[in-house]
């Protein structure tokens, strides 16, 4: 999915803690070709990264009220050059905008998760069909 984002796309993380929300945006940063070490933005909110695209990771975990977020001045965390990643979005989401890819990571077992991806949108729904169809066709 990392290498098929482009700018202006959101991505609403959302699930159990240590799910690997975290290590969901450390692979797509790295097929969106960012080579510094990806880390969570936990204590410092939001973190940035240079890649194929701006990264922009942001989480909002400790976020104590919806005006946190907008007194950081929310509206540039969608900027059309980035590719937001927000964990824990479900949190903020009368703030994100309508169309947004969301993904729930859920922890099964010590080795399993589950991870559902949806897409908010027309357009990224046939965007994310096409991801997921080449990413995991077999052939017959």
């Amino acid at each position: 999915m990392g290498a098929a984002l482009r700018g202006g796309d959101v991505v609403v993380l959302s699930g159990d803690l240590g799910a690997g929300k975290t290590t969901f945006v450390q692979g797509a940063a790295d097929a969106l070709g960012v080579r510094a070490n990806v880390t969570s933005p936990s204590f410092v909110l939001v973190r940035e990264y240079a890649g194929r695209a701006r990264i922009v990771h942001v989480d909002v975990y400790r976020l104590s009220s919806l005006q946190e977020l907008i007194d950081l001045g929310y509206e540039e965390l969608f900027a059309p050059d980035a590719i937001t990643f927000i964990e824990w979005g479900d949190a903020v989401d009368e703030l994100l905008p309508d169309a947004r890819f969301e993904v729930d990571l859920r922890t099964e077992s010590e080795a399993e998760r589950r991870i559902t991806v949806r897409a908010r949108d027309e357009a990224l729904r046939a965007r994310l069909a096409g991801m997921l169809f080449e990413r995991w066709a077999v052939p017959v």
